[in-house]
């Protein structure tokens, strides 16, 4: 998962999963224009395995975090190099862009794009209901195999609202080791390569506020909605 090269940064001039628009309107009188994406909108699973009292999430590079963390990384060289360029005038002003030139392009390793996630999948089949399609999500990328009835609605929200605007909607679902029917992983057809994480019960709050640990708001929400409401179910701690 973690080996990335051969990385191209080209524009994007056709894509089926983002669409850039600008809008214009007036607000109180006053002109404003705002430019947007189109995207589809969501579902994600927080799985709890009964079983061995753990929470089940996905591991996976995220070309988008990647390239943020490569801007900052450029920025940071940038920076460095201006401040050389001023406490050594001597040097050659050849040697500087060369050197300067060297650095930019060093990428940062590929961990700098992993983060820890809900199962989580696209609403892009309209012929199935919300519940089929996080069924589906949860057994090709964890392999656990869930009825559609088992998933509890958790709640659903706007995400991106400054860009995308899209809709998500999170679900529950319990599951046991005999629900397991494979390694999941993810759609190899799609280019999906996801790690399934299991992550204990008793160290899920420590995990969720843990800045060192690269995670997505949703298993931070997820993580105190079942302390909130299931921890009293089960008598359990989940270590707040």
């Amino acid at each position: 998962m973690e080996e990335i090269n051969n990385i191209e940064v080209v524009p994007c001039t056709e894509s089926n999963y983002l669409k850039p628009f600008r809008v214009h309107y007036n607000q109180n009188g006053t002109k404003k224009s705002w430019d947007f994406m189109r995207t589809h909108d969501s579902v994600s699973v927080l799985i709890f395995n009964t079983t061995s009292h753990c929470f089940i999430l996905v591991k996976q590079f995220r070309p988008a975090v990647y390239m943020c963390e490569w801007e900052k990384k450029k920025t940071k060289t940038s920076q460095g190099a201006e401040k050389t360029e001023e406490g050594d005038a001597s040097e050659s002003q050849e040697g500087q862009s060369a050197a300067s030139e060297a650095s930019s392009s060093q990428w940062p390793p590929a961990s700098a794009g992993v983060t820890y996630e809900l199962c989580a999948g696209l609403v892009d089949k309209p012929d199935l209901t919300l519940e089929e399609i996080a069924r589906q999500e949860v057994l090709e990328e964890c392999g656990y195999d869930v009825p559609a009835s088992k998933l509890k609605r958790i709640t659903s929200y706007r995400s991106g609202v400054g860009v995308t605007g899209s809709k998500q909607t999170m679900f529950y679902a319990e599951v046991s080791d005999d629900n397991c029917v494979s390694a999941g992983g993810g759609e190899p057809r799609e280019g999906e390569l996801i790690e399934v994480v299991k992550v204990p019960l008793h160290e899920a709050m420590t995990f969720a506020y843990d800045e060192r640990i690269p995670k997505t708001m949703g298993v931070i929400f997820s993580f105190i909605w079942f302390h909130n409401n299931m921890s009293p179910k089960y008598k359990i701690s989940t270590n707040v």
